[in-house]
């Protein structure tokens, strides 16, 4: 913990790449929680075997460790830690308010337009038969209404994330190494945890916290693997390597949609990848992962003067607010979907509520933003 480090870490603290990424993960997270959008086709998930849950939890890693970082150099490990847990318990006190709000409106929503379908749907049957076993389980992170599930697990490894940031700033290859061994073991010994009524969690824990331990190492390897990383980028042989698989992944998944692929990948093969591993997160869904990442770095430098364009910035504005903007997507999409439902469910009608959504949620984005700055300048006027 020396100046250096500080140094690095505030330059890598002020990468617009974090925020844009963010951004683009909430809005395709949005786009892919409208079931039977045809605008979700142009989300991650369908040139590959990696999503948007990968993009959020992997850079919502990266992000958080290096403000945490940051403020242990600075201020001590024990005030990042305590300010950690502050930030836990505010994502928690999002996720309850969501929750509740949510299940109550998709409950009203039911009732009123005669659509019971909507309770399964959204998997809040037990809300109806134990509405109050229900709200415990929720409080629990436990009960898995639709589209809340990668807020619970954020939830979950932010809480971790003081015993990951001890060891990524002290013995970050270590730190790794021990997140591999902890998803390897969690695949062979099947663990995951509890959650009502399915009893397992649609994302693993012990699985998916290796996207965000890695985010994290990114985060804080600094100088000492700079030049390996750059040498790296420098290999054609590692390019087109990282290109292939890829271009791989992309045969394979869209051989399901396509009749001219699906004729050329034998079934047994696209077996092994088609749907890909979203409870724990297969390895090759990481390596098409991380294959992204490099080529991204690779294509989009940190002092890229695109980042700053104004065409840009409502993406990286939803990045920067991404808890307020996840928030309202839930509620969007569940809106969209109602909208679809009732309505005339054309390709048009589609498009129109996938751009309203989206416009939406940038706002909101826009507008927490404003109010966090009046906020700031009223504090500011108080103590001068």
């Amino acid at each position: 913990m020396n100046p250096t480090m500080n140094a690095e870490i505030a330059a890598r603290d002020s990468d617009l790449r974090i925020a844009l990424l963010l951004g683009i993960a909430n809005w395709f997270l949005f786009l892919d929680h409208i079931p039977h959008n045809a605008v979700s086709s142009l989300t991650l998930r369908n040139f590959g075997f990696s999503g948007a849950t990968d993009l959020f939890v992997f850079v919502g890693g990266y992000a958080a460790t290096l403000i945490y970082a940051r403020m242990a150099v600075e201020r001590g490990y024990l005030v990042a830690a305590t300010r950690i847990f502050k930030r836990v318990w505010q994502l928690y006190a999002a996720y309850i308010v969501l929750f509740v709000i949510y299940v109550d409106l998709i409950s009203y929503v039911a009732s009123r337009t005669a659509a019971p379908e909507l309770f399964s749907e959204f998997n809040i049957t037990g809300f109806i038969d134990h509405s109050l076993r229900t709200l415990v389980y929720g409080l629990l992170l436990q009960a898995k209404p639709l589209n809340l599930d990668v807020l619970q697990l954020f939830i979950v490894l932010m809480a971790f994330l003081p015993v990951v940031l001890a060891g990524l700033l002290r013995v970050p290859n270590v730190t790794l190494a021990a997140s591999v061994a902890l998803y390897a073991a969690a695949r062979l010994l099947d663990w995951n945890l509890v959650s009502y009524p399915d009893e397992r969690w649609y994302f693993n824990p012990f699985c998916w916290q290796l996207l965000f331990v890695t985010g994290g190492w990114f985060a804080l390897i600094g100088k000492p693997y700079a030049g390996a990383l750059r040498a790296m980028q420098a290999m054609p042989a590692l390019r087109a390597a990282a290109l292939l698989y890829l271009l791989f992944a992309l045969v394979i998944v869209s051989s399901s949609n396509i009749p001219v692929l699906a004729e050329m990948v034998p079934d047994s093969f696209t077996d092994l990848f088609v749907p890909t591993d979203k409870e724990n997160i297969a390895a090759y869904r990481i390596l098409h992962f991380l294959a992204l990442t490099f080529l991204f770095t690779l294509l989009v430098p940190r002092d890229c003067a695109y980042l700053r364009s104004n065409v840009l910035q409502p993406i990286v504005k939803c990045g920067e607010e991404w808890l307020a903007v996840f928030c309202a997507g839930v509620f969007l999409s569940f809106a969209a979907h109602f909208v679809l439902i009732t309505g005339p469910n054309s390709l048009a009608m589609q498009v129109v509520v996938s751009i309203i959504g989206i416009a939406a949620m940038t706002g909101v984005a826009y507008y927490v933003s404003w109010s966090r700055r009046q906020d700031y300048k009223s504090a500011i006027g108080a103590q001068s």
